[in-house]
């Protein structure tokens, strides 16, 4: 039994979230289906990240198993019976014992707003048409940085065993259409990329000072933080592997 890993993109709106659910249309299930159909066999993936509903992917990883030979068009035959949100862009082999969720070495995320009204991004980002202190922003997303301990930006519920993230960088962009949070990571927490950026965006309208912000991330207290921005603006952009584990089939 060989294990093979698969590259996808996808744009979130019409599902119900990444992950297998029973009754909702997920972007896993129709992956999933996909794979038994052209494999003639069941095939069960599991994924590198979990995305909630509605959140979009210009990269995310899933591993399965198949005993054979995959033939070299494959990836062109998956795309061809998947919908049109869903694409397969690799699909590669690896050792048996690499999990796609486990192997990874880290995540990149983006978070997209936009202060003009334009239909053209409304599936694909946050209207938000209020001002914002730019500077501001650019000082919390620094602060970011001084912290590995991120209980308060993890949403109840959860099943971790530790808070602790590895932040890589953290910095907004601003360009003609409106602004761009850009975060990336060893691991990430459940809700944890959209409360850094709801809770920054109250710093950027002068609603939270600065040293709240410190505050609340030191209260290791979820209640301190804001998860209210919606899943649209947010998409998972890159999931990174040790050099030369993944090959193309």
């Amino acid at each position: 039994m060989a294990r093979y890993f698969i590259e996808v993109a996808y744009l979130g709106a019409a599902y119900a979230g990444f992950q297998v659910q029973e009754n909702a249309a997920t972007v896993q299930s129709e992956l999933d289906k996909g794979l038994s159909m052209i494999l003639r066999t069941q095939i069960a993936t599991t994924g590198s990240s979990r995305t909630d509903a509605g959140v979009h992917a210009r990269q995310n990883f899933l591993h399965f198993d198949f005993e054979g030979t995959l033939n070299p068009q494959l990836q062109y035959k998956m795309n061809a019976v998947l919908p049109g949100d869903i694409a397969v862009n690799g699909i590669y082999s690896v050792p048996d014992d690499y999990h796609s969720r486990f192997a990874a070495l880290g995540r990149s995320y983006e978070y997209r707003l936009y202060s003009l009204k334009d239909p053209f991004l409304r599936d694909r980002g946050y209207y938000f048409p209020y001002k914002l202190d730019f500077d501001l922003l650019q000082q919390a997303a620094t602060i970011v940085k001084e912290y590995t301990d991120f209980t308060s930006f993890s949403k109840r519920n959860t099943q971790v065993h530790s808070f602790n993230c590895a932040i890589n960088y953290s910095y907004w962009t601003l360009d003609e259409t409106g602004l761009m949070y850009h975060v990336s990571a060893n691991r990430f927490l459940r809700g944890m990329v959209r409360g850094l950026v709801g809770t920054m965006l109250r710093v950027g309208r002068g609603k939270l000072s600065v040293s709240d912000f410190h505050a609340a991330i030191q209260a290791k207290d979820c209640t301190r933080v804001d998860f209210a921005v919606p899943p649209q603006g947010l998409s998972l952009i890159k999931v990174a592997y040790p050099d030369g584990i993944l090959q193309p089939i």
